[in-house]
Formats: C-alpha cells, structure tokens, sequence
C-alpha cells in the first residue's frame, strides 16, 4: 500500500482522499468513499494501523491556516 502521510513506527496515517475516492449517491447527491478506499482502510486496521482521512472537499479551497487547522482536528482521531 501506498499512504499519504504515514509513521510506520507507531502505524499511523493521514489520508488524503481525492475526487477518484469517492462516488456520488444517486439519490441524495452527497459524495460517499467508495468500495476500494474502505477496503484499503479496512485491510489497513486489521493489520493494526489507526487511520484518519481528509476529504479533497474538505481540504480545496482553503487557506493555509485553515488546512493547518484541518490536519491538527485529525490527530487526536489517531490516539
């Protein structure tokens, strides 16, 4: 696998999910990950890693401070 932000010593990523990492849902219009994404993060929580992801609609458009931001909320989700 390859990971986007990764410290394999304590098995811990970011991933930064992009527009080819989702679907859209036909009835609501929302975006949702699709079957790959969650079999990777799947596969990569059985093998112990702690996992956290960013959504490309999360991260787009948005100033450095708040991407800063963005990445700083995420930590806490890897313990």
């Amino acid at each position: 696998f390859s990971l986007d932000l990764a410290q394999p010593e304590s098995k811990r990523a970011i991933e930064v999910d992009g527009p080819s990492h989702y679907l859209r849902d036909p009835t609501t219009g929302d975006a949702v990950v699709n079957g790959p994404t969650r079999f990777k993060a799947r596969l990569l929580r059985a093998l112990g890693w702690q996992l956290s992801h960013v959504a490309f609609f999360e991260w787009d458009d948005k100033p450095e401070t708040e991407r800063r931001r963005l990445l700083t909320d995420k930590l806490p989700e890897l313990g």
